[in-house]
């Protein structure tokens, strides 16, 4: 029995799926040493920060010590980074207030941002002060809070971080490709901490576990709103 030839049209198309089938192969051999190479990068630039990390602390203490040695008190620097929670609803809030809050994009109870501090922004908390509660937040409230309730903004959508590629295409430009990117701008107050910022959408939070004392009253009278300087971070883990 004689095989017929295949035809011309056939032999072309087979001939195009394994020129394709080999194109494609390449590239994802590409595509997988790019990747490879990148993580590499990312490890070693997460490495990096928290040796700054390290050092930045034992020099902190260092400088403690040296001070209670010396008969002195070791002040450190003002912080640069707050982290500020919405305590009220929208009852009986005077318009100031509420436009700040709207600013800050903190649109409901126990949304939360992080605020760079200088002078503009402190006295918009000052003004807010009796309707939110903030504080200085550390490294881990800063990094849980974005594992964990991190979610980014592109072109107005609120996006899942789930993945390193969804922070490259918003901050690549910026040098900001990871989440440990991300974060070390956010903690440090980096020179591009206004885009990163912008970039997270708001924290939605939990309500507090084991409550809230009185929300009318200041933190210092023993109550829950304004100024709690480190002690934001109890109250943070109490919500996230």
């Amino acid at each position: 029995m004689v095989v017929p030839a295949k035809p011309a049209s056939l032999l072309k198309k087979e001939a195009r799926a394994a020129e394709l089938a080999a194109k494609n192969a390449t590239s994802s051999k590409k595509l997988a040493a790019l990747k490879a190479a990148r993580r590499k990068e990312i490890v070693k630039k997460t490495a990096k920060y928290y040796k700054q990390y390290e050092a930045a602390d034992k020099e902190e203490i260092r400088l403690a010590r040296e001070a209670k040695a010396n008969g002195n008190f070791y002040v450190p620097a003002e912080a640069r980074l707050a982290l500020v929670i919405r305590l009220r609803g929208v009852n009986n809030i005077p318009p100031k207030p509420r436009k700040i809050m709207k600013l800050m994009r903190l649109r409901q109870i126990n949304n939360a941002v992080f605020i760079k501090l200088n002078k503009a922004s402190k006295e918009m908390l000052r003004i807010a002060e009796p309707y939110i509660t903030f504080g200085y937040p550390n490294l881990k409230t800063v990094r849980e809070l974005i594992y964990k309730r991190g979610f980014g903004k592109i072109n107005g959508q609120r996006v899942a971080i789930n993945d390193n590629t969804v922070i490259e295409q918003a901050l690549g430009k910026y040098g900001i490709v990871s989440i440990e990117d991300l974060i070390h701008e956010i903690f440090t107050v980096g020179p591009h901490f206004k885009q990163a910022n912008n970039f997270l959408w708001h924290f939605k939070l939990s309500c507090a576990k084991g409550g809230l004392k009185k929300i009318n009253n200041h933190y210092v009278e023993g109550g829950d709103f304004g100024n709690r300087e480190h002690f934001i971070n109890n109250i943070t883990r109490r919500m996230n």
